[in-house]
């Protein structure tokens, strides 16, 4: 993981003061990396004190807690990804169940942990976060698989690929060859069999006209006239 460059600007949301408090404490005894700069007891509060801050002092990331008064988790998680889509936010709830975790990542969260979880995961997946990235433990993530495979199969299939595959998945629908694919995504030939490769047996198909009705169906490409 690349090193920050300065201290995470972190802010807390959490209808429960003393857990607030707590929460930020942890954060804060580390200041050499993180710096907490808002404390709120739901959206709305929340919304109230970034108006005040100045753009440079915004949070990076955000501990947003589920059930709230006023404005809850996953209306703020809305809020957050239209007005304020560059401050990123780990859902941070006592509740590990299915339907929060698919509901809460996706209205935009980066990651998803329970009020059990130890100091060094909570630091870790603020570092994960701050860095771009998602962070989303064994449990976590196993639970989110199903409900997307419950609620919405076919993003289901397009959450296990990558971008390489999406983008393979993309261009196999043109009359390209595997060698033209490859020069258009910068790789070898050798590793774009291996891409397709991959996809045959993730995605059970057995030929390029599999993935190519695949792309089709799952609405990774569209065939226009």
């Amino acid at each position: 993981m690349k090193k920050l460059n300065s201290a995470v600007k972190v802010g807390v949301v959490d209808d429960h003061g003393l857990f607030r408090n707590a929460i930020a404490t942890l954060i804060k005894s580390k200041p050499e990396k993180y710096r907490v700069v808002i404390e709120a007891e739901n959206g709305m509060d929340l919304i109230e004190k970034l108006s005040k801050l100045k753009t440079e002092d915004l949070p990076n990331v955000l501990t947003l807690d589920i059930n709230m008064p006023e404005m809850d988790g996953f209306q703020t998680a809305e809020w957050l990804t239209v007005k304020q889509p560059q401050i990123k936010f780990i859902a941070l709830s006592m509740f590990n169940d299915k339907n929060r975790i698919y509901r809460m990542i996706k209205n935009g969260a980066k990651g998803y942990i329970t009020k059990n979880a130890s100091s060094d995961e909570i630091y870790e997946a603020i570092d994960v976060v701050a860095n771009n990235g998602v962070y989303i433990n064994d449990s976590v993530s196993q639970k989110l698989f199903d409900a997307i495979k419950e609620y919405d199969a076919d993003q289901f299939s397009k959450f296990l690929l990558d971008k390489r595959e999406l983008q393979f998945l993309q261009l196999i629908v043109s009359e390209d060859t595997y060698k033209e694919i490859s020069i258009k995504m910068n790789l070898s030939e050798r590793t774009i069999d291996g891409i397709r490769n991959e996809l045959f047996e993730k995605l059970n198909v057995k030929s390029r006209v599999g993935l190519v009705l695949y792309s089709i169906k799952k609405g990774i490409v569209n065939i226009t006239h």
